[in-house]
């Protein structure tokens, strides 16, 4: 993979912020950060997945008939003295 440079400056409180939540992580800060932007762009992209398959299908795609009632809950102890 092709890597390229890119600076941002960052004010003081915002970079302390970043340190912390990477810290926690065990990462630095630029792993921390690329991570997140990869994970935002994922999240935007799975979005617009969706997006297209309601549309594509219709916002009424999900299930038509009702889920089956599920037992009641037994404990494995009932009914044993």
């Amino acid at each position: 993979m092709d890597s390229t440079v890119f600076s941002l400056r960052l004010d003081g409180e915002l970079l302390e912020r970043l340190r912390r939540h990477a810290a926690r992580r065990g990462m630095s800060v630029q792993d921390y950060v690329v991570r997140t932007l990869i994970r935002e762009d994922f999240d935007e992209r799975f979005k617009t997945a969706v997006d297209e398959t309601e549309r594509f299908y219709g916002k009424e795609a999900g299930p038509t008939e009702p889920a089956a009632p599920q037992p009641p809950h037994i404990r494995p102890s009932a009914g044993i003295a």
